[in-house]
């Protein structure tokens, strides 16, 4: 089990590394404007703000790779930022798109369940 965890909680730091990417660098791009559903003038009215908030996803990703680097003493440091993953997915979720829900909310607790359970 984990192993199972570690897994999951790379593949969740993963995801906020491309999220990172999407919103810091994509922004304007084809494919930032197609995922976000935007008009380019927006993303381009938008850009800075869209890369303050990629490099927030940046954080979490590296605070989750952080925990799996410390090993066994790490648990908590993944549970610290796993939950800060599902309560921005949350309020993303809640307040701005609804498929946030499913693309960051659940995994995060889907991940975090199982990071428990490994412990």
């Amino acid at each position: 089990m984990t192993i199972v965890a570690g897994i999951a909680v790379l593949l969740v730091a993963a995801l906020h590394i491309y999220i990172l990417v999407l919103e810091m660098f994509l922004w304007t791009k084809p494919r930032g404007l197609k995922t976000f559903g935007l008009t380019p003038e927006m993303a381009k009215a938008t850009a800075t703000l869209a890369a303050n908030q990629g490099l927030y996803n940046g954080f979490l990703a590296a605070g989750l790779l952080w925990g799996v680097l410390l090993g066994p003493a790490g648990w908590s440091v993944q549970v610290f930022f796993l939950l800060c993953v599902l309560v921005a997915g949350l309020y993303g979720g809640l307040t701005a798109k609804r498929s946030i829900l499913y693309v960051q909310a659940l995994p995060a607790l889907i991940t975090l369940i199982l990071v428990w359970l490994a412990r």
